[in-house]
Order: structure tokens, then sequence, then C-alpha cells
């Protein structure tokens, strides 16, 4: 049996000073989205505030979750705590669905009994979420690309500035027809906007939690690639699976009836690591193929 622990680099960790700007700046932008949606009386302006709201709660798991991925494994978590970043994905999400049950609840009342929007006020607030959110995403943008928390956090902060422009609309078009079913119609629209970026997030954080290969990487290549080692002339119960968001393991049995040397399971184990970004690989080397002789998954 030979195996090697991972040293990936954790985007999350590197990220604090972002996460502390973005909670930051969308703590106090929620509160006077709050305030003046009640004072322009839009159901627009509130939804994009409690949108907002619930990505600052987002931001704040995303953030614990990782520091926690960073502590080391103790007593019964073998593994550490690496998986909370999984599960903080899936309540991200969770919370967004339930903010869009309370924002199409309040549209659908003032669909039904349209009120007077302040259309001037709407635009100059959502004006300034334009640039918050659009600052708070790109603060994200380059960890996003290998941790599913912080690709999280940039797409709500960058659907966020989508929405808030969504809003800025709505309050011109206000302003400029005096129709004020615009409000709540601008509000649906947030909606299909909130649906449309959570659910991807909910069902790869699912998947990852459910133990499935993470997206990035394709089994049947994997397998090809381990067939090819000199001296290896089966394999079989491959896992893959995600430690964490952004570290992925793998165990397999390879059958080689020459054996194999230590330099052979270290070149492997860089080679799974350069080319798939599996970083913690653990094999079992037989002689004969021994898939046939005890219950395996």
């Amino acid at each position: 049996m030979a195996h090697e622990h991972d040293h990936m680099k954790r985007p999350g960790v590197g990220y604090a000073r972002s996460f502390a700007i973005g909670i930051g700046l969308n703590v106090v932008f929620v509160a006077v989205e709050v305030i003046y949606g009640f004072i322009a009386n839009s159901s627009a302006l509130l939804a994009d505030a409690g949108h907002n709201a619930g990505d600052v709660l987002g931001l704040v798991f995303a953030w614990a979750a990782a520091w926690m991925a960073t502590m080391k494994p103790k007593g019964k978590y073998t593994y550490g705590l690496r998986k909370t970043t999984i599960l903080v994905s899936i309540l991200n999400a969770m919370l967004l669905f339930g903010a869009v049950a309370v924002i199409a609840w309040d549209a659908f009342r003032k669909l039904k009994d349209p009120q007077p929007v302040a259309g001037s006020q709407v635009m100059i607030v959502a004006g300034i979420g334009i640039f918050i959110n659009a600052f708070t995403a790109l603060l994200f943008y380059k960890g996003q690309k290998t941790d599913l928390n912080i690709k999280g956090a940039f797409l709500h902060m960058a659907a966020d500035a989508g929405v808030s422009l969504g809003v800025v609309i709505a309050g011109l078009l206000i302003t400029l027809t005096g129709k004020t079913w615009i409000d709540p119609a601008i509000s649906f629209l947030i909606i299909v906007v909130i649906l449309w970026g959570t659910w991807r997030l909910f069902s790869e954080s699912l998947d990852l939690a459910l133990d499935a290969v993470p997206r990035h990487i394709k089994i049947g290549k994997v397998r090809e690639f381990l067939l090819t080692k000199q001296g290896v002339t089966s394999i079989h119960d491959l896992h893959i699976w995600a430690m964490s968001t952004t570290q992925v393991a793998l165990t397999v049995h390879l059958v080689m009836p020459e054996g194999a040397t230590d330099q052979f399971i270290s070149q492997l184990q860089r080679e799974l690591l350069d080319t798939f970004g599996i970083g913690h690989s653990t094999f079992q080397i037989e002689n004969k193929d021994m898939s046939n002789d005890f219950f395996g998954f």
C-alpha cells in the first residue's frame, strides 16, 4: 500500500482579506437597501437586499469553512474538517432558495396590489450596488477557477451586479412610464437569475457530498491513464472523490505481476496531480487480480 498526503494549496485560505472586504461592503449596502426599499416602497429593491443578505451569510460561511478546512485531523475526524467547505456550499444554496420564496411572495402581493414607487431613489441605491457587487466579485475572480466555495462567492457577487443593473432599469422605466407593475415584474426576473445561478452550485455541491467524481475529472480518462503505465496489467476498485472543494482523493488497486518500486509510485502520484489535479492518491499493488476474491464496491 502506498499513499501521499495532499499538500496542495488551498485557495480559500488566501482570500481572508477578500472575504472581510466583501462582507463589510455588503453588510453596509444591505442596510442601505432595506432602508431605502421601505422609503421608496420598492419590492425590487427589497428583493435585491434579500439576495445580498443571503450572499453576506454565504460569504461568512464560506470564510469559516475555508478556515476549518485547514485544521489538522484529530480524533474521529481522520480527514480533518475539509468537507465543511462542501457542506457550506449546500447551505448557501438552501439559503438562497429560501430567499427566493420570500421575494416571490412580496412581488406577487405587490403585483396584485400595485403601489407607488420612488423610481429615482431605486435607481440611485441600485446603481451603488452595481459597483459594490462588481468590485466584490473581482476580489474572487482568480480563485473561482479552483475552489467551489470561491466560485460560489464570485458567481453570487457577479449575479448581484447584474441584478442591481436590472433594478436600475426598473427604476428608470417606472420614472419614464409611471407603471408600478414594472417593479414586481423585475423582482420575478431577479428570482430567475438567482435560481439559475444557485441550482448549479447546489447540484455540484450535492454531488461532492455524495462522493461523486468531481465534474472536472473524467474517470474514464483516469482509468485509461493508469492502464498505460508500464507493468500495470489491470486495475480495479478505482474510487475518486472530493475531500473538500479544492482537494481530490483517489484509491485504486493496481495489478502488477512484477511489483512496483517506490520511484514508480512517487512518479505516478506526481503525474496524477499534474494531469488531473488529484493530490491525495493511495494505491494497493497486487501480483495477481484479486478483484473476484472478495466483495468490493
